[in-house]
Protein backbone atom coordinates (compact mmCIF):
# COMPACT_ATOMS: atom_id res chain seq x y z
CA UNK A 1 0.00 0.00 0.00
CA UNK A 2 1.31 3.47 -0.93
CA UNK A 3 1.39 6.26 1.65
CA UNK A 4 2.04 9.96 1.41
CA UNK A 5 5.40 10.24 3.08
CA UNK A 6 4.04 12.52 5.83
CA UNK A 7 1.84 9.63 6.98
CA UNK A 8 4.91 7.49 7.63
CA UNK A 9 6.13 9.68 10.50
CA UNK A 10 3.62 8.29 12.96
CA UNK A 11 3.43 4.69 11.77
CA UNK A 12 5.11 2.15 14.07
CA UNK A 13 7.84 -0.22 12.96
CA UNK A 14 5.72 -3.11 14.20
CA UNK A 15 1.93 -3.18 13.70
CA UNK A 16 -0.10 -2.27 16.76
CA UNK A 17 -3.29 -4.33 17.21
CA UNK A 18 -3.27 -5.40 13.59
CA UNK A 19 -2.79 -1.85 12.27
CA UNK A 20 -0.40 -0.44 9.68
CA UNK A 21 3.36 -0.22 10.00
CA UNK A 22 6.21 1.48 8.13
CA UNK A 23 6.68 -0.47 4.86
CA UNK A 24 9.85 -2.55 4.93
CA UNK A 25 10.67 -3.44 1.32
CA UNK A 26 12.45 -0.16 0.56
CA UNK A 27 14.47 -0.23 3.78
CA UNK A 28 15.45 -3.85 3.20
CA UNK A 29 16.55 -3.02 -0.36
CA UNK A 30 18.65 -0.06 0.81
CA UNK A 31 20.19 -2.16 3.59
CA UNK A 32 21.26 -4.93 1.20
CA UNK A 33 22.55 -2.72 -1.61
CA UNK A 34 24.07 0.16 0.34
CA UNK A 35 25.26 -2.07 3.17
CA UNK A 36 27.10 -4.30 0.72
CA UNK A 37 28.78 -1.32 -0.94
CA UNK A 38 29.84 0.22 2.36
CA UNK A 39 31.32 -3.05 3.61
CA UNK A 40 33.23 -3.39 0.35
CA UNK A 41 34.44 0.22 0.01
CA UNK A 42 34.89 1.21 3.66
CA UNK A 43 35.31 -2.16 5.42
CA UNK A 44 32.49 -0.96 7.66
CA UNK A 45 32.91 -2.49 11.11
CA UNK A 46 30.81 -2.18 14.28
CA UNK A 47 32.38 -2.26 17.73
CA UNK A 48 30.47 -3.11 20.93
CA UNK A 49 27.40 -3.84 18.80
CA UNK A 50 26.12 -6.06 21.60
CA UNK A 51 25.39 -2.92 23.62
CA UNK A 52 22.57 -1.92 21.30
CA UNK A 53 21.52 -5.45 20.39
CA UNK A 54 20.72 -6.09 24.07
CA UNK A 55 17.89 -3.53 23.95
CA UNK A 56 16.01 -5.51 21.31
CA UNK A 57 12.66 -6.56 22.68
CA UNK A 58 13.42 -5.00 26.07
CA UNK A 59 12.97 -1.23 25.91
CA UNK A 60 13.38 1.73 23.61
CA UNK A 61 16.69 3.59 23.62
CA UNK A 62 17.86 6.99 22.43
CA UNK A 63 21.09 6.82 20.42
CA UNK A 64 23.17 10.01 20.28
CA UNK A 65 26.16 10.60 18.04
CA UNK A 66 28.58 13.36 17.13
CA UNK A 67 28.17 14.64 13.57
CA UNK A 68 31.10 15.11 11.17
CA UNK A 69 29.62 13.91 7.87
CA UNK A 70 26.38 13.00 6.10
CA UNK A 71 27.77 9.46 6.16
CA UNK A 72 27.46 9.33 9.96
CA UNK A 73 23.74 8.68 9.78
CA UNK A 74 24.17 6.18 6.94
CA UNK A 75 26.85 4.11 8.66
CA UNK A 76 25.07 4.08 12.01
CA UNK A 77 21.84 3.04 10.31
CA UNK A 78 23.52 0.22 8.39
CA UNK A 79 25.34 -1.41 11.32
CA UNK A 80 22.10 -1.47 13.32
CA UNK A 81 20.13 -3.01 10.44
CA UNK A 82 18.70 -5.46 9.63
CA UNK A 83 18.02 -6.82 13.13
CA UNK A 84 17.11 -3.40 14.52
CA UNK A 85 16.03 -0.10 13.02
CA UNK A 86 17.00 3.41 14.11
CA UNK A 87 14.51 6.20 13.37
CA UNK A 88 16.29 9.52 12.90
CA UNK A 89 15.10 12.92 13.99
CA UNK A 90 16.16 14.86 10.87
CA UNK A 91 16.27 18.56 10.00
CA UNK A 92 12.89 19.55 8.55
CA UNK A 93 14.41 21.36 5.54
CA UNK A 94 15.76 18.05 4.22
CA UNK A 95 12.26 16.75 3.56
CA UNK A 96 11.53 19.36 0.90
CA UNK A 97 14.73 18.79 -1.09
CA UNK A 98 14.42 17.62 -4.71
CA UNK A 99 10.77 18.68 -4.73
CA UNK A 100 9.95 16.38 -1.85
CA UNK A 101 11.69 13.30 -3.23
CA UNK A 102 14.24 13.39 -0.39
CA UNK A 103 11.38 13.45 2.11
CA UNK A 104 9.86 10.42 0.44
CA UNK A 105 13.13 8.48 0.63
CA UNK A 106 14.16 9.23 4.20
CA UNK A 107 10.61 8.86 5.53
CA UNK A 108 10.56 5.32 4.17
CA UNK A 109 13.77 4.74 6.10
CA UNK A 110 11.98 5.80 9.29
CA UNK A 111 13.11 9.44 9.58
CA UNK A 112 10.84 12.22 10.79
CA UNK A 113 11.32 16.02 10.79
CA UNK A 114 12.33 18.42 13.52
CA UNK A 115 12.47 22.20 13.23
CA UNK A 116 16.00 23.35 14.02
CA UNK A 117 16.62 25.79 16.89
CA UNK A 118 13.06 25.59 18.19
CA UNK A 119 11.02 23.69 20.75
CA UNK A 120 9.33 21.43 18.21
CA UNK A 121 6.69 19.81 20.38
CA UNK A 122 5.29 17.69 17.56
CA UNK A 123 8.67 16.13 16.86
CA UNK A 124 9.39 15.58 20.55
CA UNK A 125 6.02 13.90 21.02
CA UNK A 126 6.65 11.64 18.02
CA UNK A 127 10.07 10.64 19.33
CA UNK A 128 8.80 9.90 22.83
CA UNK A 129 5.95 7.79 21.41
CA UNK A 130 8.43 5.77 19.36
CA UNK A 131 10.65 5.22 22.39
CA UNK A 132 7.70 4.11 24.51
CA UNK A 133 6.87 1.57 21.79
CA UNK A 134 10.34 0.11 22.27
CA UNK A 135 11.88 1.64 19.14
CA UNK A 136 15.33 3.18 18.65
CA UNK A 137 15.47 6.92 17.99
CA UNK A 138 18.66 8.56 16.74
CA UNK A 139 19.62 12.18 17.40
CA UNK A 140 22.71 14.22 16.51
CA UNK A 141 22.77 16.73 19.41
CA UNK A 142 25.12 19.08 17.53
CA UNK A 143 22.26 19.68 15.08
CA UNK A 144 24.51 20.04 12.03
CA UNK A 145 27.76 18.67 10.63
CA UNK A 146 30.82 19.92 12.46
CA UNK A 147 32.99 22.20 10.36
CA UNK A 148 30.84 21.89 7.25
CA UNK A 149 28.03 24.44 7.53
CA UNK A 150 29.85 27.47 8.94
CA UNK A 151 27.59 27.28 12.00
CA UNK A 152 29.18 27.56 15.44
CA UNK A 153 29.07 24.08 17.03
CA UNK A 154 26.78 23.78 20.03
CA UNK A 155 25.04 21.10 22.03
CA UNK A 156 21.26 21.05 21.97
CA UNK A 157 19.62 19.84 25.19
CA UNK A 158 16.74 18.32 23.25
CA UNK A 159 18.38 14.89 23.33
CA UNK A 160 18.12 14.62 27.10
CA UNK A 161 14.60 16.05 27.01
CA UNK A 162 13.45 13.44 24.48
CA UNK A 163 14.97 10.64 26.59
CA UNK A 164 13.19 11.99 29.66
CA UNK A 165 9.85 12.17 27.83
CA UNK A 166 10.32 8.69 26.40
CA UNK A 167 11.53 7.30 29.76
CA UNK A 168 14.51 5.51 28.22
CA UNK A 169 18.29 5.38 28.65
CA UNK A 170 20.69 7.12 26.26
CA UNK A 171 23.29 5.16 24.30
CA UNK A 172 26.16 7.38 23.04
CA UNK A 173 27.75 6.33 19.75
CA UNK A 174 30.29 7.56 17.22
CA UNK A 175 31.32 7.00 13.61
CA UNK A 176 35.06 7.16 13.01
CA UNK A 177 36.65 8.27 9.73
CA UNK A 178 33.47 9.16 7.82
CA UNK A 179 34.73 12.75 7.72
CA UNK A 180 37.82 11.58 5.80
CA UNK A 181 35.87 10.30 2.80
CA UNK A 182 35.66 13.75 1.20
CA UNK A 183 37.76 16.48 2.72
CA UNK A 184 37.90 19.96 1.22
CA UNK A 185 40.42 20.17 -1.61
CA UNK A 186 41.06 16.42 -1.66
CA UNK A 187 39.88 13.53 -3.80
CA UNK A 188 37.35 11.03 -2.48
CA UNK A 189 39.02 8.40 -0.31
CA UNK A 190 37.89 5.10 1.13
CA UNK A 191 39.10 4.81 4.73
CA UNK A 192 38.07 2.04 7.07
CA UNK A 193 34.96 3.27 8.91
CA UNK A 194 34.09 2.08 12.40
CA UNK A 195 30.86 2.55 14.34
CA UNK A 196 31.26 2.26 18.12
CA UNK A 197 28.82 2.27 21.04
CA UNK A 198 29.47 3.38 24.64
CA UNK A 199 27.78 2.12 27.77
CA UNK A 200 24.26 3.50 28.34
CA UNK A 201 23.59 6.62 30.40
CA UNK A 202 20.71 7.07 32.86
CA UNK A 203 19.12 10.48 33.26
CA UNK A 204 18.40 9.71 36.91
CA UNK A 205 22.15 9.90 37.59
CA UNK A 206 22.00 13.65 36.93
CA UNK A 207 19.55 14.42 39.74
CA UNK A 208 22.35 16.10 41.70
CA UNK A 209 22.52 18.86 39.05
CA UNK A 210 20.40 21.96 39.58
CA UNK A 211 17.07 21.42 37.82
CA UNK A 212 17.48 24.36 35.43
CA UNK A 213 20.84 22.99 34.24
CA UNK A 214 20.06 19.27 34.34
CA UNK A 215 19.12 18.67 30.70
CA UNK A 216 22.00 20.79 29.42
CA UNK A 217 24.45 18.95 31.67
CA UNK A 218 23.14 15.51 30.65
CA UNK A 219 23.33 16.38 26.94
CA UNK A 220 26.87 17.73 27.43
CA UNK A 221 27.87 14.51 29.19
CA UNK A 222 26.57 12.16 26.48
CA UNK A 223 28.28 14.26 23.83
CA UNK A 224 31.54 13.93 25.74
CA UNK A 225 30.99 10.17 25.75
CA UNK A 226 30.62 10.22 21.96
CA UNK A 227 33.77 12.29 21.50
CA UNK A 228 35.68 10.00 23.85
CA UNK A 229 34.76 7.13 21.52
CA UNK A 230 35.56 9.23 18.45
CA UNK A 231 38.99 10.24 19.73
CA UNK A 232 39.54 6.87 21.40
CA UNK A 233 40.58 8.48 24.70
CA UNK A 234 39.24 8.46 28.28
CA UNK A 235 36.31 10.85 28.71
CA UNK A 236 38.35 13.10 31.01
CA UNK A 237 40.80 13.79 28.18
CA UNK A 238 38.17 15.21 25.83
CA UNK A 239 38.61 18.99 25.57
CA UNK A 240 34.98 20.09 25.42
CA UNK A 241 35.90 23.78 25.56
CA UNK A 242 37.88 23.42 22.34
CA UNK A 243 35.01 21.51 20.74
CA UNK A 244 32.31 23.92 21.89
CA UNK A 245 34.08 27.24 22.60
CA UNK A 246 30.92 29.29 23.13
CA UNK A 247 28.95 26.69 25.09
CA UNK A 248 28.68 25.99 28.79
CA UNK A 249 31.37 23.78 30.24
CA UNK A 250 30.51 21.14 32.84
CA UNK A 251 33.97 19.59 33.14
CA UNK A 252 34.53 20.76 36.71
CA UNK A 253 31.04 19.74 37.80
CA UNK A 254 31.53 16.14 36.68
CA UNK A 255 35.06 16.05 38.03
CA UNK A 256 33.63 16.83 41.47
CA UNK A 257 30.54 14.61 41.04
CA UNK A 258 31.43 11.65 38.78
CA UNK A 259 28.46 10.06 37.05
CA UNK A 260 28.19 6.30 37.72
CA UNK A 261 29.07 4.09 34.77
CA UNK A 262 26.55 1.33 34.11
CA UNK A 263 26.78 -1.80 32.02
CA UNK A 264 23.97 -2.61 29.63
CA UNK A 265 22.96 -5.47 31.90
CA UNK A 266 22.54 -3.16 34.90
CA UNK A 267 20.47 -0.67 32.92
CA UNK A 268 18.19 -3.28 31.37
CA UNK A 269 17.46 -4.79 34.76
CA UNK A 270 15.90 -1.44 35.68
CA UNK A 271 13.74 -1.24 32.55
CA UNK A 272 12.85 -4.88 31.91
CA UNK A 273 13.90 -7.21 34.74
CA UNK A 274 11.90 -10.19 33.46
CA UNK A 275 14.17 -11.38 30.64
CA UNK A 276 17.87 -12.17 31.25
CA UNK A 277 20.16 -9.96 29.19
CA UNK A 278 22.19 -12.92 27.94
CA UNK A 279 19.03 -14.32 26.37
CA UNK A 280 18.21 -10.98 24.77
CA UNK A 281 21.70 -10.73 23.30
CA UNK A 282 21.54 -14.22 21.82
CA UNK A 283 18.18 -13.42 20.23
CA UNK A 284 19.59 -10.20 18.80
CA UNK A 285 22.56 -11.93 17.24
Amino acid sequence: MAYKFEELYDLPLEPQDGGKRVPRWFTNLVTVVLGGLCKLLFRLEPQHLERIRAFQGRTGVLVTCNHTSFLDVVMLFLVIRPKQWVRYMARDTLFGNAKGFMGYLISRLGAFPVARDSADRTSIKRASTMLKRGEIVGIMPEGTRRGKSGTEPKIHSGAAFVARMGKVPILPATVRNAEKVKEKGKFVRFPKITVDFANPVLLSDFDFVDKKDRLDAASWYVMRESFALFQNVPREQVDMVALFPTGRDFTQLFAEHPVPEHTVEEVLELFDPKQPVAQAESQGE
